[in-house]
């Protein structure tokens, strides 16, 4: 089949490594345009579009696609098939109608669970103990389309929404062929979607980011795996953003009070959320509204990650309190 692929970030590589490796012709790749990037604001060039160039493939990064002229090189390529992960540009319906065979999509969930921006993230938030790839035919709503195949994968304890990620792009990418051979051939047809069960994975904000240490330290450490890599998880400490990068909840039987170095006055009895109480082990251990979370990594900002025993070398936590 000739195939168009669109896409962007990470995410999308190795899929589009997978259909340049198989019997089908990537007759174009579609990216968004270079956006500005890090301290100097510089243009920086999408995972796809350097995987694009490092292998010859012919590029387009329309600013749109709702116009003739953002459509051209689409329309000139003629494709059988578009296929889109993670492209991050909205597809009209004059899209849609190019491609002889559609459009196919890699979804990062099990839907109608989590459709939108941002499922594998929300998938983590909710503690969720499964997730997977969904490979659908697009339509003119959001993730709504027919589906044609779909991967499960278990969510592990301490699942970051990294490691989640690479383990659904590489699901991903080996689902697609299957799912394109099999639509080709009709041994796979679309099944339209359950109308129960739909939920909406909405963009992350960097407000989210901020801890509530009034929450239970299980809802506070999906936070932080969910956050990781970005936007990470933060609290502060005399008005210093402190961002936690790794994290594992505890709750108040799981504390050996004895083990911890002691920091908090009184150890013995309830603290307010947000209080410091010392190091156990490897751990920083903070008070939460119920359990304590262990911060295993942290960082101050501007300054490199921290083992959580290196950051307290010379804090004084005595009284302390992270809000």
């Amino acid at each position: 089949m000739r195939i168009v692929f669109a896409g962007t970030p990470e995410f999308a590589v190795p899929p589009l490594a997978a259909l340049r490796a198989s019997r089908h012709q990537v007759v174009g790749v579609l990216t968004q345009p270079d956006r500005p990037a890090g301290r100097g604001r510089h243009a920086v060039a999408s995972a796809v579009k350097e995987f694009a160039i490092a292998h010859g493939l012919p590029l387009a990064q329309p600013a749109s696609l709702r116009t003739d002229l953002g459509r051209a090189a689409l329309v000139d390529w003629q494709p059988d098939l578009l296929v889109v992960v993670a492209y991050g540009l909205i597809l009209p319906p004059e899209v849609l109608a190019i491609p002889r065979s559609g459009c196919l999509n890699i979804h990062g969930s099990l839907l109608p669970r989590w459709r939108g921006a941002a499922p594998i993230q929300r998938a983590v938030l909710a503690g969720d103990r499964e997730t997977g790839i969904t490979i659908m035919l697009l339509d003119a709503g959001l993730d709504t389309g027919p589906t044609l195949l779909e991967r499960r994968v278990p969510i592990a304890d301490d699942e970051t929404s990294a490691t989640l990620h690479t383990k659904l792009a590489t699901l991903g990418a080996e689902a697609l062929l299957e799912a394109i051979d099999g639509y080709e051939s009709g041994r796979l047809r679309p099944v339209p979607q359950p109308t129960a069960g739909v939920s909406y994975a909405n963009k992350l904000d960097k407000s989210e980011a901020r801890i509530d240490w009034r929450e239970s330290a299980i809802a506070i450490e999906r936070r932080v795996r969910a956050f990781v890599p970005w936007p990470i998880a933060e609290t502060t400490h005399r008005g210093e953003v402190l961002r936690i990068h790794a994290a594992r909840a505890f709750d108040a039987d799981a504390v050996d009070r004895a083990a911890i170095v002691v920091t908090a006055p009184a150890l013995a009895t309830p603290h307010p959320p947000g209080t410091v109480l010392g190091l156990q082990g490897e751990f920083l251990m903070i008070a939460c509204g119920s359990g304590y979370l262990g911060i295993a990594r942290i960082q101050r900002a501007g300054r490199r990650v921290l083992e959580a025993r290196e950051f307290c070398n010379g804090f004084d936590a005595t009284n302390e309190v992270f809000a």
